[in-house]
């Protein structure tokens, strides 16, 4: 039953969110070239908010828990688990105070209103996952623009999403770049969890009535062992997973 109810749900949320994405293309435009950066940040901010109050169709609802002082004057390296598409306006909107900037594969940053002009003007970096060497410089080109601007990188070390709730071993290189090129950064352990439900069904409909919760971890100094630093944010981040326990 609940299945069949997501059908016309899912229709009208989708409805929704590509006329929010329509509607904040112009605004998001005219925001950088005539404002300037902070007033294309804010249009993105509340592009990424309306986004969310879109899946309040589908009865989703966000719970955003963050029990640590981050500063906002130093560069910050987020790095979240990856369970769906779903995953990135809350980012974009709970941490919106720390700049969040992606690395976003370069499929994302044409064809696609509001989201690929934020991928190609908004900070963010697009990578080609078939061309390691170019993926390497564009990351690394991040951490030297947080490194500069005291923004944040945010960066899935998964490499692609999980469609059961089960995190995914991290793939080092990435982040390792990004700690080379930035060294002041914090780390900053993201868990989310139940996001993979939107896709229970797979891209069509929509799952119904999900809580999806983002936990902020203790941020962790950038060391020279690198290797230290993954370990232990790996660890941190699938700590607070929950939700896979229930398909097992």
């Amino acid at each position: 039953m609940q299945k069949l109810l997501a059908y016309p749900l899912t229709i009208l949320y989708q409805l929704f969110f590509g006329l929010t994405l329509l509607v904040f293309h112009p605004i998001q435009w005219v925001c950088l070239n005539i404002f300037g950066y902070r007033a294309h940040k804010a249009s993105v901010s509340f592009l990424n908010l309306s986004l969310m109050r879109c899946t309040h169709i589908l009865g989703t609802t966000y719970s955003f828990k963050n029990e640590h002082d981050i500063p906002t004057d130093r560069p910050l390296i987020i790095v979240p688990n990856h369970q769906s598409m779903h995953d990135i306006p809350p980012i974009i909107w709970f941490m919106r105070k720390y700049h969040p900037k992606f690395v976003s594969k370069k499929e994302l940053g044409k064809g696609i209103p509001s989201v690929s002009y934020n991928l190609r003007h908004g900070g963010s970096v697009l990578i080609d996952r078939k061309d390691s060497r170019q993926s390497l410089l564009e990351i690394g080109k991040l951490g030297k623009y947080i490194e500069k601007h005291h923004r944040s990188a945010v960066i899935f070390p998964e490499g692609t999403r999980s469609r059961t709730g089960h995190a995914k071993p991290f793939k080092a290189t990435g982040l390792k770049i990004l700690m080379r090129n930035s060294p002041s950064a914090l780390i900053v352990p993201l868990t989310i969890d139940n996001s993979w439900k939107m896709l229970r069904y797979g891209k069509f409909p929509n799952g119904l009535g999900n809580h999806i919760t983002f936990t902020v971890h203790r941020p962790i100094e950038v060391k020279d062992n690198f290797d230290e630093v993954l370990a232990e944010t790996e660890k941190a981040v699938t700590s607070a997973l929950t939700s896979f326990q229930e398909i097992e």
